[in-house]
């Protein structure tokens, strides 16, 4: 659990190098918004996030833990229902929310 990274994932690292070879400038890494997206336009009021198909539950590719089960689809639950928190908050305040699935 200790080498799972929480930012500069290298799905994060190819979405960035992606944007940027399409010319997409402007965004930002280290956040103070809402939620910490992972990437954010201030000027256009986006906030990007990459989720992670198992740690965000993803309805197309997840597999359930085979072990320590109930600890962690507690654990995915409580992702899960931050992840709606966060677009709720971020929305409210006049957000536009993008969320991108790992395998995407």
């Amino acid at each position: 659990m200790s080498q799972i990274r929480g930012r500069n994932t290298t799905c994060e690292i190819a979405f960035r190098k992606y944007a940027w070879s399409k010319g997409i400038r402007g965004y930002r890494i280290r956040s103070k918004v809402s939620g910490r997206p992972d990437m954010y336009f201030a000027a256009k009021k986006l906030a990007v996030f990459i989720d992670g198909c198992f740690w965000h539950k993803c309805p197309k590719c997840f597999t359930e833990p085979k072990t320590n089960r109930r600890f962690w689809m507690r654990k995915i639950a409580s992702n899960t229902k931050l992840d709606r928190l966060v677009n709720i908050e971020l929305r409210r305040n006049g957000w536009r929310v993008l969320r991108v699935w790992e395998h995407d």
